[in-house]
């Protein structure tokens, strides 16, 4: 026997959509079912020894074991709202977040006490107490342009001394 699922399809999708939907299920999950059910039969149609076989009965059974199997499925899982999700989520770091935050920053205070003075003073005043190049100049008593550099520097000896883990 052999079924134009094409035909089935135009004909009976619709219909079954609209049974799934009777059943509980939304657009989407109804949509799904459906898709699966056409192909559950294009997968595996009945046997050869139904040969008056009705293919919109045969199309509502199976739709209809694809239903029950969804729902059974979604009755085991425990799902969980997105917004609910934040609330339920634990805030604090990892275990393993805190030991290298403890790592990179012992690793930053060391590459910190090896710049000169001057070179660590204008890059903590800059990157640490918020202050503009030209306020770390003023302060430091150089030209803008110096205390640039030695920022620069400061930068530059960081980024060669702290691993990026």
């Amino acid at each position: 026997m052999m079924w134009d699922l094409q035909k089935l399809f135009i004909r009976h999708a619709r219909e079954i959509d609209r049974f799934l939907r009777r059943r509980g299920h939304n657009a989407e999950t109804a949509a799904d079912i459906t898709q699966d059910t056409f192909l559950r039969v294009l997968a595996a149609p009945p046997g050869e020894a139904r040969t008056n076989h009705n293919p919109k009965a045969y199309l509502y059974q199976v739709s209809r074991s694809l239903s029950i199997n969804h729902l059974r499925r979604e009755s085991l899982i425990q799902t969980i709202d997105l917004d609910e999700a934040g609330a339920i989520a634990d805030p604090s770091p990892s275990a393993e977040r805190i030991v290298y935050s403890r790592q990179y920053l012992a690793q930053t205070r060391k590459a910190l006490a090896e710049l000169p003075d001057r070179t660590r003073i204008a890059f903590e005043m800059h990157r640490l107490g918020d202050k503009t190049i030209q306020e770390v100049a003023d302060e430091l008593g150089v030209s803008t342009s110096r205390a640039w550099k030695l920022i620069r520097n400061g930068y530059r000896h960081l980024l060669t001394r702290v691993d990026d883990f």
